[in-house]
Protein backbone atom coordinates (compact mmCIF):
# COMPACT_ATOMS: atom_id res chain seq x y z
CA UNK A 1 0.00 0.00 0.00
CA UNK A 2 1.29 3.48 -0.82
CA UNK A 3 1.96 6.09 1.73
CA UNK A 4 -0.59 8.12 2.55
CA UNK A 5 0.04 10.27 5.52
CA UNK A 6 -1.57 12.70 7.67
CA UNK A 7 0.75 16.64 7.29
CA UNK A 8 0.69 18.34 10.70
CA UNK A 9 1.93 21.85 10.67
CA UNK A 10 3.05 23.61 13.89
CA UNK A 11 2.83 27.76 13.70
CA UNK A 12 4.77 29.86 16.08
CA UNK A 13 1.44 30.16 18.51
CA UNK A 14 1.81 28.96 22.13
CA UNK A 15 0.32 25.39 22.87
CA UNK A 16 3.42 23.30 21.48
CA UNK A 17 1.24 20.16 23.70
CA UNK A 18 -1.30 20.50 21.90
CA UNK A 19 0.87 19.49 18.41
CA UNK A 20 2.77 16.35 20.59
CA UNK A 21 -0.56 15.46 21.58
CA UNK A 22 -1.77 15.13 18.31
CA UNK A 23 1.48 13.65 17.08
CA UNK A 24 1.63 10.96 19.62
CA UNK A 25 -1.87 10.17 18.88
CA UNK A 26 -1.99 9.77 15.23
CA UNK A 27 1.20 7.38 15.48
CA UNK A 28 -0.43 5.33 18.34
CA UNK A 29 -3.42 4.93 15.35
CA UNK A 30 -1.27 3.56 13.08
CA UNK A 31 -0.94 6.66 10.90
CA UNK A 32 1.94 7.87 8.96
CA UNK A 33 3.02 11.63 9.77
CA UNK A 34 4.38 14.38 7.32
CA UNK A 35 5.46 16.99 9.98
CA UNK A 36 6.17 20.72 8.79
CA UNK A 37 7.45 22.65 11.91
CA UNK A 38 7.74 26.88 10.86
CA UNK A 39 10.44 29.32 11.90
CA UNK A 40 8.15 30.83 14.35
CA UNK A 41 7.08 27.80 15.78
CA UNK A 42 10.91 26.92 16.81
CA UNK A 43 11.31 29.95 18.64
CA UNK A 44 8.40 29.07 20.43
CA UNK A 45 8.95 25.59 21.46
CA UNK A 46 12.03 26.65 22.82
CA UNK A 47 9.96 28.65 24.76
CA UNK A 48 7.98 26.53 26.16
CA UNK A 49 9.83 23.01 26.48
CA UNK A 50 13.82 24.43 26.29
CA UNK A 51 14.22 22.01 22.77
CA UNK A 52 15.66 23.27 19.74
CA UNK A 53 14.10 22.05 16.73
CA UNK A 54 17.06 21.28 14.24
CA UNK A 55 16.57 20.15 10.71
CA UNK A 56 19.52 18.25 10.95
CA UNK A 57 18.76 16.60 14.02
CA UNK A 58 15.07 16.63 13.84
CA UNK A 59 14.29 13.05 14.92
CA UNK A 60 16.31 13.46 18.19
CA UNK A 61 14.53 16.49 19.02
CA UNK A 62 11.12 14.79 18.10
CA UNK A 63 11.97 12.26 20.06
CA UNK A 64 12.66 14.19 23.43
CA UNK A 65 9.68 16.81 22.39
CA UNK A 66 6.75 14.24 22.23
CA UNK A 67 8.45 12.02 25.31
CA UNK A 68 7.54 15.09 27.25
CA UNK A 69 4.15 15.64 29.22
CA UNK A 70 2.24 18.94 29.14
CA UNK A 71 3.65 20.12 32.48
CA UNK A 72 7.50 19.45 31.02
CA UNK A 73 8.38 16.52 32.78
CA UNK A 74 10.53 14.21 30.42
CA UNK A 75 10.09 10.78 29.52
CA UNK A 76 6.82 10.90 30.55
CA UNK A 77 5.70 9.09 26.83
CA UNK A 78 7.52 6.59 24.96
CA UNK A 79 6.79 7.17 21.23
CA UNK A 80 8.43 5.09 18.01
CA UNK A 81 8.98 8.25 15.66
CA UNK A 82 9.06 5.74 12.33
CA UNK A 83 6.36 6.40 10.96
CA UNK A 84 7.19 10.29 10.76
CA UNK A 85 8.95 12.18 8.05
CA UNK A 86 10.05 15.61 8.65
CA UNK A 87 9.74 18.55 5.68
CA UNK A 88 12.03 21.41 6.44
CA UNK A 89 9.73 24.84 6.24
CA UNK A 90 11.39 26.50 3.46
CA UNK A 91 11.52 23.68 0.95
CA UNK A 92 8.49 24.99 -1.07
CA UNK A 93 9.95 21.48 -3.31
CA UNK A 94 8.48 19.53 -1.19
CA UNK A 95 6.26 16.40 -1.67
CA UNK A 96 3.28 18.35 0.21
CA UNK A 97 3.97 21.47 -1.82
CA UNK A 98 2.31 19.33 -4.64
CA UNK A 99 -1.21 18.41 -5.15
CA UNK A 100 -0.37 15.22 -6.98
CA UNK A 101 1.55 13.94 -3.22
CA UNK A 102 -1.06 11.77 -1.43
CA UNK A 103 -1.90 12.84 1.58
CA UNK A 104 -5.30 11.93 3.90
CA UNK A 105 -5.46 16.03 4.99
CA UNK A 106 -3.29 18.48 7.52
CA UNK A 107 -3.79 19.44 10.72
CA UNK A 108 -2.31 22.98 11.83
CA UNK A 109 -1.86 21.89 15.23
CA UNK A 110 -1.41 24.58 17.24
CA UNK A 111 -2.63 27.53 14.67
CA UNK A 112 -1.36 31.38 15.03
CA UNK A 113 -3.51 34.15 13.55
CA UNK A 114 -0.59 34.72 11.18
CA UNK A 115 -0.60 31.48 9.49
CA UNK A 116 -4.38 31.72 9.14
CA UNK A 117 -4.23 34.52 7.23
CA UNK A 118 -1.57 33.42 5.36
CA UNK A 119 -3.55 30.32 4.47
CA UNK A 120 -6.62 32.02 3.98
CA UNK A 121 -5.03 34.51 1.62
CA UNK A 122 -3.50 32.41 -0.21
CA UNK A 123 0.14 33.57 0.32
CA UNK A 124 1.82 30.29 0.23
CA UNK A 125 4.99 32.11 2.29
CA UNK A 126 6.05 28.93 3.54
CA UNK A 127 5.82 24.82 3.37
CA UNK A 128 3.22 25.01 6.06
CA UNK A 129 0.96 27.41 4.00
CA UNK A 130 1.69 25.99 0.97
CA UNK A 131 0.85 22.79 1.77
CA UNK A 132 -2.61 23.92 3.49
CA UNK A 133 -3.87 25.82 -0.09
CA UNK A 134 -2.86 22.55 -1.65
CA UNK A 135 -5.04 20.68 1.03
CA UNK A 136 -7.98 23.21 0.16
CA UNK A 137 -7.77 22.72 -3.29
CA UNK A 138 -7.63 19.25 -3.85
CA UNK A 139 -10.78 18.91 -1.30
CA UNK A 140 -9.21 17.29 1.22
CA UNK A 141 -9.46 17.80 5.06
CA UNK A 142 -7.83 20.62 6.24
CA UNK A 143 -8.35 21.11 10.46
CA UNK A 144 -7.47 24.74 11.79
CA UNK A 145 -6.58 24.50 15.57
CA UNK A 146 -6.57 28.82 16.39
CA UNK A 147 -4.71 29.35 19.49
CA UNK A 148 -5.29 33.04 20.34
CA UNK A 149 -7.25 35.39 22.25
CA UNK A 150 -9.06 37.69 21.82
CA UNK A 151 -9.72 37.35 18.34
CA UNK A 152 -10.01 40.31 16.61
CA UNK A 153 -12.37 41.13 13.87
CA UNK A 154 -9.74 40.95 10.43
CA UNK A 155 -9.08 37.10 12.12
CA UNK A 156 -12.42 36.11 12.58
CA UNK A 157 -12.89 36.90 8.99
CA UNK A 158 -9.91 34.94 8.39
CA UNK A 159 -11.22 31.58 9.96
CA UNK A 160 -14.57 32.16 8.16
CA UNK A 161 -12.93 32.11 5.07
CA UNK A 162 -11.06 28.83 5.86
CA UNK A 163 -14.52 27.82 6.70
CA UNK A 164 -16.14 28.33 3.69
CA UNK A 165 -13.14 27.08 1.96
CA UNK A 166 -14.06 23.83 3.32
CA UNK A 167 -11.86 23.78 6.50
CA UNK A 168 -12.63 22.95 9.76
CA UNK A 169 -12.27 25.60 12.43
CA UNK A 170 -11.03 23.96 15.75
CA UNK A 171 -10.71 26.43 18.86
CA UNK A 172 -7.93 25.26 20.98
CA UNK A 173 -11.10 25.73 23.97
CA UNK A 174 -10.25 22.59 26.42
CA UNK A 175 -13.52 21.79 28.26
CA UNK A 176 -13.94 20.34 31.90
CA UNK A 177 -17.09 17.66 31.34
CA UNK A 178 -14.52 15.13 30.89
CA UNK A 179 -13.24 15.36 34.36
CA UNK A 180 -9.92 16.50 33.91
CA UNK A 181 -7.33 16.36 36.99
CA UNK A 182 -4.35 17.54 35.05
CA UNK A 183 -2.91 20.09 32.42
CA UNK A 184 -2.25 16.98 30.04
CA UNK A 185 -5.92 16.19 30.26
CA UNK A 186 -6.78 19.69 28.77
CA UNK A 187 -4.44 19.05 26.63
CA UNK A 188 -5.77 15.88 25.94
CA UNK A 189 -8.84 17.01 24.98
CA UNK A 190 -8.36 19.81 21.80
CA UNK A 191 -5.78 17.14 20.68
CA UNK A 192 -8.95 14.66 20.68
CA UNK A 193 -10.99 17.22 19.15
CA UNK A 194 -9.14 17.91 16.48
CA UNK A 195 -8.36 13.79 15.94
CA UNK A 196 -12.03 14.24 15.98
CA UNK A 197 -13.01 16.37 13.17
CA UNK A 198 -9.89 14.40 11.30
CA UNK A 199 -12.22 11.11 11.94
CA UNK A 200 -9.16 9.45 13.76
CA UNK A 201 -9.98 7.19 16.34
CA UNK A 202 -7.92 7.67 19.67
CA UNK A 203 -8.59 7.23 23.67
CA UNK A 204 -7.46 10.92 25.09
CA UNK A 205 -10.77 11.92 26.70
CA UNK A 206 -13.52 10.71 27.99
CA UNK A 207 -16.74 11.36 26.12
CA UNK A 208 -20.01 13.24 27.31
CA UNK A 209 -22.50 10.11 27.64
CA UNK A 210 -25.56 12.39 28.34
CA UNK A 211 -25.34 11.68 32.53
CA UNK A 212 -24.54 14.73 34.56
CA UNK A 213 -21.95 14.73 37.34
CA UNK A 214 -20.02 12.19 34.92
CA UNK A 215 -16.81 14.05 35.18
CA UNK A 216 -16.88 15.06 38.85
CA UNK A 217 -13.99 14.25 41.49
CA UNK A 218 -15.93 14.01 44.91
CA UNK A 219 -13.37 12.81 48.47
CA UNK A 220 -14.66 10.46 50.56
Amino acid sequence: MPRTPWIVGVSGASGTPYAAAVLRALLEAGESVDLVVSRASRLTLLDETGISFRDAHWQADLREWLSRGADGKPDTFSVDIDAVRHWSAGDLAAGPSSGSYPTKGMLIVPASTASVAGVALGLSKDLLQRAASVTLKEGRKLIVAVRETPLNGQTLRHLVTLDDAGATVVPASPAFYAGATHIQDLVDFVAGRVLDAAGVPHRLYRRWQGELGGGAHRDG
